[in-house]
């Protein structure tokens, strides 16, 4: 039986990507083609525990301003704690066991967060792995915005990961302690970011099919269609070559730690079989990513340059 262990991790957010953080975690899109996992004829089982009031960044700036704290463009005005287990954990338990489960570790956020701090905690059933997005103002008891004192640095994480184990494993036994980041020395690479590639890499190939597809008769329509593509995928891109910076140490540990294991392969337990296989789906992730943030092709950088020539001259 593999082991289920029980998951807690923390992502910090400044200003404008609070509306994108709401829009996933609330389901207010028709569509999710960034995001394959989200399947939106089980999204009617999602269900709070505790409901927002209002829109997520309106009520952080009206905690903040109640509690008098100045901040600049560059503070937290949310954290958003992502609590789930391993996939093992939920097989077989019904909805109101999962439900339990989260309310449960809602009792522990409570017990380290003042309540009415939260602004939203939601549960997810329509994806693979049931998870809850619990989100708050990172407001002190002493009313100071600090992100900083509440989820802190490394030390402060091992604390929390330490306290929700202790806190989870009294009401369920199975469960083992995750590990932290201080612990593995790498930075957790968002699942969000994996989705996002994929979603870009189907776009460029849509972009390259319309390439090839072009002709003296349809120039226009494809274009015009050309045109909605490169708006879209030429931004994400860029966007996401800023987001993936951070992550080369951890690809750098995850190749290093893939090699060690090889040379153990002719002697190696079912544990170690299964830990390369693990790493090796992570290092084709990695992979993907970094392709996904390749330069573009040149004949694709002709047409868009193309694009932005012909819209220029229709001003």
């Amino acid at each position: 039986m593999k082991a289920q262990y029980a998951i807690l991790r923390f992502a910090k957010y400044k200003g404008p990507e609070i509306g994108h953080i709401e829009a996933h975690n609330e389901r207010t899109k028709e569509k999710y083609a960034s995001n394959p996992d989200v399947d939106t004829n089980c999204s009617h089982l999602n269900f709070h525990l505790a409901t927002p009031e209002r829109k997520y960044r309106a009520e952080a700036e009206k905690q903040i301003a109640e509690a008098g704290c100045r901040t600049r463009s560059d503070s937290v005005r949310m954290v958003e704690v992502l609590v789930t287990a391993s996939p093992e954990f939920f097989k077989g338990k019904k909805q109101a066991e999962v439900k339990a489960y989260f309310t449960e570790a809602l009792k522990f956020i409570e017990e380290h967060q003042p309540k009415d701090t939260i602004i939203s905690a939601v549960v997810h059933m329509d994806e693979k792995t049931p998870h809850m997005h619990l989100c708050f103002v990172p407001l002190t008891e002493d009313k100071r915005l600090s992100a900083k004192d509440i989820v802190g640095n490394k030390k402060k994480l091992t604390w929390w990961q330490d306290k929700f184990w202790k806190y989870m494993v009294k009401k369920y036994p199975d469960l083992e302690r995750g590990e932290s980041v201080s612990e593995t020395g790498r930075t957790h690479i968002p699942p969000r970011l994996f989705k996002e590639a994929v979603h870009l890499n189907r776009m460029k190939d849509q972009i390259i099919a319309i390439l090839n597809d072009s002709n003296s008769f349809n120039k226009k329509a494809k274009a015009e269609e050309l045109e909605a593509l490169l708006g879209r995928y030429i931004p994400g891109v860029e966007e996401m070559r800023t987001k993936l910076k951070k992550y080369d140490k951890t690809y750098k540990e995850l190749t290093e730690e893939n090699a060690a294991l090889e040379k153990k392969l002719a002697s190696a337990s079912k544990e170690s079989v299964q830990k390369k296989l693990e790493i090796n789906q992570k290092l084709n992730e990695l992979d993907e990513l970094r392709r996904t943030v390749e330069v573009l092709p040149p004949e694709v950088l002709q047409a868009a340059k193309k694009v932005i020539a012909h819209k220029q001259q229709e001003i």
